[in-house]
């Protein structure tokens, strides 16, 4: 009989984040379909572990991303479309024991457009802090050409 680790998720627009909470996890394999059905299996400590998820909408599995650390295995799915899913799993019933949120990386809608207004105006003033700069070096270059020629001059 497997058992199953603690899984804590995370979604921006774009991407849901799984984070696979099992320490020294061997012979790790995921199999994701584009429709959604996500498996999980990996052994520690001479025991298997299993998940199985029918995620709530289609996956870019090309663009999805692993990562297998020691302390725990993070996916990273890319949605196939850009949009806020209301829940993870497919079925609309209680989700299991074992599935969590994620608090450290979890981004509410309105958080996300608000950073991503404030990382357009950042961007907008950097922008223009390196035109006033470019302008001023221009300037200080042209000042002291003109300062050179004066002083080879006399």
């Amino acid at each position: 009989m497997s058992r199953h680790p603690t899984v804590k998720w995370a979604q921006r627009s774009d991407k849901i984040y799984l984070t696979f909470e099992l320490p020294d996890a061997k012979d790790v394999k995921i199999n994701l379909d584009p429709e959604g059905k996500f498996s999980f299996y990996a052994t520690k400590d001479g025991f298997p572990y299993e998940v199985s998820l029918e995620l709530f909408d289609r996956i870019n599995v090309k663009e999805s991303k692993l990562s297998i650390g020691a302390r725990n295995i993070v996916y990273v799915l890319k949605k196939l479309e850009k949009k806020w899913w209301s829940r993870l799993l497919k079925e609309d019933t209680k989700p299991p024991a074992f599935l969590k949120v994620d608090w450290d990386k979890w981004i509410d809608e309105d958080d996300e457009n608000d950073k991503a207004e404030k990382g357009s105006d950042e961007k907008k003033r950097n922008r223009k802090m390196k035109s006033k700069n470019k302008k001023k070096s221009l300037l200080q270059q042209i000042t002291r050409k003109l300062k050179f020629d004066c002083i080879c001059k006399k």
